[in-house]
């Protein structure tokens, strides 16, 4: 049976019939309550022998106020003023802000999920909109690039891919060995350095580097040097124009490459 907490008659009723001198298991049968539960109500909520059921209940409601799972960004007015700053200010994607979140101060402080429900929740709109309208959600760009309505044409060049995620060894989906890796690449504040980023899929061990330019070139670069002395099997990047170098990396670490479908978070 499910527990409800009493009503202020239940409250009163109680007060009244220990004045009478009941004991708590006359109480319980005439409310129908547990005797365990009308102890401990008085022993909560009595106050140097004296017992009073609107205290009780203003208790009850306050303590019910506070409850519930409060949201990271609704409790850290710092860090959500930060992840606003970065998507609606510099167009960040929510992966992007958690890379560098993790960066500057070197742990895990936010998931990208967290940001993208806080987006969808209208956590950072400050301006009221008409019915209907998308809000914020506007901005939401799938690793930098610019989400685009259904009769839209990508008119840029697609890079060609060797794999697909599909098609990736089961022990890589379920994290079962230490030589499988994302990568993914964090922007700087200039718009021109990046980091390049190695997760490990198995013990989430991350690797860094710099480089100063996003070119494939560079970034495939730093990849191989990152990963040359390490177990490796298998690398997941996204579709970015800056993993198109990947055949590199292929030849050069003998590892296969596998790419998510096409706008994949």
């Amino acid at each position: 049976m499910s527990y409800h907490y009493f009503t202020i008659d239940e409250l009163e009723s109680i007060l009244i019939y220990r004045t009478k001198g009941m004991t708590f298991s006359q109480i319980a049968r005439l409310l129908h309550r547990h005797p365990s539960s009308i102890s401990r109500e008085l022993k909560r909520h009595s106050k140097q022998g004296n017992y009073s059921p609107s205290r009780a209940q203003t208790a009850y409601h306050l303590a019910k106020s506070h409850c519930g799972r409060k949201r990271k960004l609704e409790i850290d007015t710092e860090l959500s003023q930060t992840v606003k700053h970065l998507f609606l200010e510099c167009q960040w994607s929510p992966e992007e802000i958690k890379g560098r979140l993790r960066l500057e101060r070197e742990r895990h402080v936010i998931s990208y999920q967290t940001i993208y429900r806080a987006i969808y929740r209208d956590h950072f709109d400050d301006t009221p909109l008409s019915h209907g309208a998308r809000r914020v959600v506007r901005k939401l760009r799938h690793h930098g690039k610019t989400r685009h309505t259904k009769s839209h044409v990508e008119k840029r060049g697609k890079i060609p891919i060797s794999h697909t995620i599909h098609e990736r060894p089961t022990a890589a989906n379920e994290r079962s060995r230490i030589g499988d890796w994302e990568a993914d690449t964090v922007a700087g504040k200039t718009g021109k350095a990046c980091l390049v980023t190695l997760t490990n899929r198995h013990s989430r061990f991350l690797k860094i580097q710099k480089v100063a330019v996003k070119k494939s070139k560079l970034v495939i670069e730093a990849m191989v040097n990152m990963l040359e002395s390490l177990p490796k099997e298998t690398v997941t990047p996204d579709r970015d124009k800056e993993f198109s170098g990947h055949p590199e990396l292929i030849e050069k670490l003998n590892v296969e490459v596998y790419f998510p479908d096409p706008h994949a978070p």
